[in-house]
């Protein structure tokens, strides 16, 4: 059989999942190669059998055969490589595979072991030897020990003899490669949810008649923002007196409904739905039972606001978020819509009156510069 190349390189012969040279190589159905042990740890920790390299799944478990062609090639290669850089290594004899210094054979690893072990323990009976003898009180009994305990006895140089740790590189790299397909998963399930919800996006419109006198509201009903100034406005009982709230014309009593507001740029912002029997003219705990269900963002970060709240983790700065409802199952959800993250739901609601979208720009000055609107946004749906 000719010789195998031994100008490929390493990677050429190691296994892709303990990235070392292979041993006892095995092939898979679909053409690959790994380490006998790498590949049965690897599906045993699997739910689906499938290839570490191309995701090929497989209806069972393989069974595994040894690729004698190519574990002679991997012979070859490993014993080229250890003569080539190992050159104090004779021929036929098997380097140590722990050396990091000079490479010492191996049947030797096991004899410097034993010597060092001889070593340590001459040396032990050593000191108790000297620590006996400085106690004794017989003075010629101690002359004619200490000649012969004086010298020390002679010791290797251990300082040139280095012992490799265990390389945890391939676990790492499995781990991680585990981690980053779990969380394509996730991300793969929270962007077609996200794009199921966004089917039932509606258009609303801001109800001037509802907002506080402090906001201001742009002409097609789609921003608005805190102008700073409380303005005289009639007396209106749709319109908040106490809370910069503000609700659009459209109202929902049944089936499912979806909306997206930019929040770019802003320090604080409250968004939601509430139902129409709300109180609108004073203070109040804005929980689900009082008929809001929402969720506030400012610089301590963002809750949905309950009884108590329900503080939630925060990525990034939030530049949309989508809610959507529905009003039959009891359920509302947030979302942060780009990232394709799903952020909270309240479940088990009940609704027995109609629901409005509510928006808060929050006050101006809030942390500097709050002065950006909402914007009520069309859904612009991505592959």
């Amino acid at each position: 059989m000719a010789s195998a190349n031994t100008s490929w390189s390493e990677e050429n012969f190691s296994c892709s999942i303990c990235l070392d040279v292979f041993s006892s190589p095995v092939t898979t159905p679909c053409g690959h190669n790994f380490c006998r042990t790498c590949i049965t740890k690897f599906w045993d920790e699997q739910v689906k059998f499938k290839c570490p390299v191309c995701n090929e799944l497989f209806n069972t478990r393989p069974d595994l055969r040894v690729n004698i062609l190519f574990s002679e090639m991997v012979d070859r290669f490993g014993t080229s490589v250890r003569v080539k850089e190992q050159p104090c290594v004779e021929p036929a004899e098997v380097p140590c595979d722990v050396c990091t210094g000079t490479q010492l054979k191996a049947k030797q690893a096991e004899d410097l072991i034993k010597e060092l072990e001889q070593e340590i323990e001459d040396l032990t009976n050593r000191s108790s030897e000297v620590k006996r003898l400085s106690q004794t009180k017989d003075h010629l009994h101690f002359l004619q020990a200490f000649r012969s305990l004086k010298d020390p006895p002679p010791t290797r140089d251990w300082t040139m003899v280095e012992v490799r740790p265990p390389s945890y590189i391939g676990t790492l790299r499995r781990s991680l490669d585990q981690l980053e397909e779990t969380l394509n998963i996730e991300m793969k399930k929270c962007d077609a949810e996200l794009k199921r919800v966004q089917q039932y996006e509606v258009d609303v419109t801001l109800d001037p008649d509802t907002a506080h006198p402090r906001l201001i509201l742009s002409e097609d009903g789609k921003r608005v923002h805190d102008g700073g100034v409380k303005k005289r406005l009639p007396d209106n009982p749709k319109r908040f007196t106490q809370c910069a709230f503000v609700l659009p014309r459209q109202s929902f009593s049944s089936g499912r409904f979806y909306f997206e507001v930019q929040v770019k740029d802003k320090t604080v912002w409250w968004l939601g739905v509430a139902r129409e029997s709300i109180d609108r003219k004073g203070g109040t705990r804005w929980t689900p039972e009082t008929g809001y269900w929402t969720l506030l963002y400012t610089k301590d970060g963002l809750v949905f606001k309950d009884n108590p709240d329900v503080r939630l983790p925060l990525r990034a700065e939030l530049q949309k978020v989508g809610v959507f409802v529905d009003y039959d199952e009891g359920v509302v959800s947030f979302y942060d819509v780009e990232a394709r993250v799903h952020l909270y739901s309240a479940t088990g609601c009940t609704f027995t009156e109609p629901l409005y979208p509510l928006l808060s720009p929050g006050s101006r000055v809030y942390e500097g510069n709050n002065s950006a609107p909402l914007i009520i946004s069309p859904v612009n749906q991505t592959d």
